[in-house]
């Protein structure tokens, strides 16, 4: 695998990229040779954040993690990018694909079976809103997303929380 390794306000000393290598090098088992593996580091105030991509045949594979220390959030962000690689690979052993960037070792051991399961459906009534009352509803639910119908459009729509204190709405193509 190639790691291009970059940081912001963070020097990338020899030991954190040994040892983003190192723990990353666990993955190259999945992967072929030629695979990009894109990590960022950064530091905001006592915050340690790491970001790992890998582009897989019309997919990416990433996960971002925070903790207090950069070591540990290398450590966590291993395990999800190991977690999320058995997921992609049932899924593609599920619809007969090809493996694309991936071992064809990796591709013929059988898949562990890591099933969704959903545990709880709710329904609701949705009366049609605008999307700036969705933001003020959903804030005072006190959740990080809320489904509406939106009045002008009549289409089911989401607003969401970003960070900033920034709102998203996600709408239907028509």
């Amino acid at each position: 695998m190639r790691y291009i390794i970059s940081g912001k306000n963070i020097d990338v000393t020899e030991g954190l990229r040994a040892a983003i290598t190192d723990k990353l090098g666990k993955l190259e088992r999945y992967f072929t040779p030629d695979t990009e593996v894109q990590v960022t580091l950064s530091v905001e105030k006592e915050r340690q954040k790491i970001e790992v991509t890998i582009p897989v045949k019309g997919n990416i594979i990433r996960s971002e993690q925070v903790s207090s220390d950069m070591y540990v959030s290398i450590d966590l962000v291993e395990e999800v990018i190991e977690r999320q690689l058995r997921k992609y690979k049932t899924k593609l052993v599920d619809r007969q694909q090809e493996g694309g960037n991936f071992r064809p070792e990796f591709m013929e051991k059988e898949a562990e079976d890591e099933e969704v399961k959903i545990i709880r459906t709710k329904q609701f009534d949705m009366k049609p809103m605008y999307p700036e009352d969705a933001c003020v509803q959903m804030e005072l639910l006190g959740h990080s997303f809320y489904v509406f119908m939106n009045a002008e459009t009549e289409q089911v729509n989401v607003v969401y929380k970003r960070k900033g204190s920034t709102y998203g709405l996600i709408e239907p193509e028509l």
